[in-house]
């Protein structure tokens, strides 16, 4: 824990870097290279580019033979499509494309920092093991830990530890919603939408008709069922019939089951609404992802931690904004 204060300017440094670069999923080149870094000043064994993607790495570092082996996991990716200044109230960064909207600046280097000052606990107490940080790309909507899974890199964890930035501190044994994502690409026919409207076929229109059949379903699924989607191309002209519309879809429910259900139900309105429309439509699978399994009893160890190490405490300050006061917490920093 003194290691933890001790640094806490430092990593709140590092957050900050990453915060500023915000590079989204599978592209977050310079912020998985600066967490290598700090892992790799401090002892531990790295290899990069696991499971085929160049972001994703496997930091080690092992004392002894036999013992419990635990892994930590560490986003970094940013959100595309949002921005946000340092200040409470609303202020985009006009430049940037994209930001940490959900904080993974800090949950990658909270969990570097937590995985250092793990060794080096495991260092001075000669407790025998490995410590394990999994450098995790493209959260937002990429789904990198799949990946990482199927190549094999958790067989031998004997657990894996996660969390995220949130403005408390606790520790939940709860789920999390599992999450299937597809982007639908309807195809039509161009023409001009004065002279010879007769002559196209609106791919935007299977789009919208896609988008209409999903609302009305809203009403006959599952109360816990979230459906998102976002339009990614809807033609260039108003005076020209686009022949090419996607949309991107997201199904999510608690139960995987229930969300390979729902999706097909999806699936059938797009079809539906092609067959209207009289364009053709295809999609592509982005991502899945099951919900998280909780564990209760890690959860009451970690709860048990928190109580002795102290939670976070807020100074009033009428200029500014409200600050976290860190002691022995990993660091989350927004200075």
């Amino acid at each position: 824990m003194q290691y933890i204060d001790d640094n806490a300017t430092l990593y709140g440094g590092v957050a900050q870097q990453i915060w500023d670069w915000a590079e989204v999923g599978y592209l977050e080149t310079q912020s998985s290279n600066l967490l290598q870094q700090q892992l790799s000043n401090a002892g531990f064994e790295i290899t990069t580019g696991v499971a085929g993607i160049p972001t994703a790495f496997v930091a080690s570092w092992s004392a002894g033979t036999g013992g419990p082996t635990v892994g930590i996991l560490a986003e970094y990716d940013a959100l595309p499509g949002i921005t946000q200044d340092r200040n409470p109230l609303r202020d985009a960064i006009d430049h940037k494309a994209a930001g940490h909207a959900c904080g993974h600046h800090l949950f990658g280097t909270g969990s570097v920092a937590a995985a250092i000052a793990t060794r080096m606990w495991m260092q001075e107490s000669g407790q025998i093991g490995e410590i394990r940080l999994y450098g995790t790309p493209a959260e937002e909507g990429g789904a990198g830990k799949v990946y990482m899974v199927r190549d094999g890199l958790f067989d031998d964890v004997d657990v894996v530890l996660h969390w995220h930035p949130s403005d408390s501190n606790s520790a939940d044994a709860r789920s999390s919603l599992a999450n299937k994502s597809a982007k639908f690409r309807f195809t039509g026919l161009s023409a001009h939408a004065a002279g010879a409207p007769h002559r196209g076929r609106s791919a935007l229109d299977g789009v919208e008709a896609m988008n209409h059949m999903v609302n009305l379903m809203r009403e006959h699924v599952p109360m816990e069922t979230r459906i998102h989607y976002v339009i990614t191309s809807g033609g260039a002209a108003p005076n020209v019939v686009p022949d090419f519309s996607e949309v991107y879809y997201y199904v999510r429910h608690p139960d995987p089951a229930q969300v390979n259900e729902i999706f097909d139900r999806v699936v059938q309105t797009a079809e539906g609404a092609a067959l209207g429309t009289d364009t053709e439509v295809e999609f592509e699978v982005i991502h899945g992802i099951y919900n998280v399994l909780p564990n209760i009893s890690l959860q009451e160890v970690i709860h048990s931690n928190l109580t002795r190490v102290g939670g976070v405490e807020y100074r009033p300050k009428k200029d500014s904004l409200l600050r976290p006061c860190v002691r022995h917490c990993l660091p989350m920093l927004l200075e």
